[in-house]
């Protein structure tokens, strides 16, 4: 493909994973009320089950995405994504007319199956890219993050205000488009050159894992974005139950600040990230961002000012350079028939991320919170993450790259 008729399969790749992260964002403004609705608990409680319904999410997330990797390196691209949206949509339907608990966990674990799409996402873009370009194609991926992190707290806590059941049909008529908008210009770019025979050893996590496992350098690099991606989600896990016990925010107000940071992630990830890039290089990007995560963190964690929280949640993106500059590292080291493989293991990497910091995060929070706190440290879960942005640096001081002597 030619750069000029890449650009609206780009734009359909990106909207698409605009519209996952969406998927999560949306739900966060309005989850403590709705949760408390339903359930007739109070904020630490709520944050307990609000973290049952992001693992669900995330255990999906880590079974499928292998699966889905290695359905488009054999089938397609086109057809995956394409089946994908539809459920997505179908999904959204169901979460808007959910009444119980019961029926959003269902929801929960559906929408982590189409989520899982990132993989095939991500894949096509490495298709379609020379290897000098793709560390920054992959920053375009955590820009598109960015915006649907943007879009779905804007669309959670505006329409929240009208109840906690009308963001989800925005976002059902949003994938709905979107699937129009890929049937309409995206083409396949997996050719019988790359295209690769499915095995389900390759297909289940463990199997996809071992196989990668292999790639020079890959190990330590997957097991540093595991250690990242816990830390860093503790914004979708907690920050709505946080900002709420600690600061009385109402939806909207949480909306806004998720939105702020996700304006903050787009810019870095969709723009910043290629200077960066061009002037640390990838290794240095990645410490930069560690040591920066680090002490954002802390200051959340102990800061107890509203204003000055509001006021400082943009700049916390400005830490967000660290997973382009690691998925860039270990694309190159896959053959072009692996891609949509890598970026299967690596949505199952962030997934078990997802599904085990929403337990930890909500569950410490709820911890040093709730009746019987040993002390009360809302900012716990946020010592935690700086915590681990210190193991990160560890691992990846200890990681041999490609080619180094063993």
């Amino acid at each position: 493909m030619t750069e000029p008729s890449n650009r609206l399969p780009i734009l359909f790749i990106l909207i698409t994973l605009v519209l996952d992260a969406i998927g999560i964002g949306l739900i966060l403004p309005v989850m403590p009320e709705l949760i408390r609705d339903v359930e007739g608990v109070g904020v630490s409680d709520a944050a307990v089950w609000g973290g049952i319904l992001m693992t669900s999410f995330a255990v999906m997330q880590f079974l499928c995405g292998p699966l889905i990797g290695n359905l488009s390196d054999r089938f397609g691209r086109r057809p995956v994504l394409l089946i994908s949206l539809a459920t997505m949509a179908l999904d959204y339907v169901v979460m808007a007319v959910a009444g119980s608990i019961w029926l959003l966990l269902a929801a929960r674990i559906v929408g982590g199956v189409t989520a899982s799409t990132q993989a095939t996402a991500s894949a096509f873009l490495a298709d379609i890219s020379p290897p000098e370009q793709k560390a920054a194609r992959f920053g375009m991926v955590g820009a598109a993050f960015g915006v649907g992190f943007v879009i779905g707290p804007i669309i959670g806590g505006l329409l929240g205000e009208l109840g906690p059941r009308a963001p989800f049909w925005a976002a059902a008529a949003l994938a709905t488009a979107n699937l129009v908008f890929g049937w309409l210009v995206l083409p396949e770019t997996v050719t019988d050159r790359i295209r690769r025979r499915f095995e389900w050893r390759r297909a289940n996590p463990l199997g996809a894992f071992r196989q990668m496992s292999l790639l020079p350098g890959v190990r330590p690099l997957l097991l540093l974005f595991f250690l990242y991606e816990f830390a860093m989600f503790i914004y979708p896990a907690i920050w709505a139950y946080f900002t709420q016990y600690r600061f009385g925010w109402t939806p909207g107000m949480i909306g806004a600040s998720l939105a702020m940071f996700g304006i903050g992630v787009a810019a870095v990830q969709g723009g910043l990230i290629r200077v960066i890039l061009r002037t640390l290089g990838e290794r240095n990007t990645v410490w930069y961002g560690l040591t920066y995560n680090f002490f954002a963190f802390l200051v959340i964690g102990f800061l107890d000012n509203s204003t000055a929280i509001l006021v400082l949640t943009p700049a916390l993106a400005l830490g967000a350079v660290v997973t382009p500059a690691i998925l860039g590292i270990m694309s190159k080291a896959a053959g072009d028939d692996q891609q949509g493989e890598l970026q299967g293991v690596v949505s199952s990497t962030r997934s078990v991320a997802m599904v085990l910091s929403p337990l930890v995060m909500t569950q410490l929070f709820a911890l040093f919170t709730g009746d019987g706190a040993p002390a009360n440290v809302p900012g716990a879960p946020f010592v935690l993450a700086a915590a681990t942005m210190v193991v990160c640096a560890l691992v990846f001081t200890a990681r041999r790259p490609a080619g180094a002597p063993a």
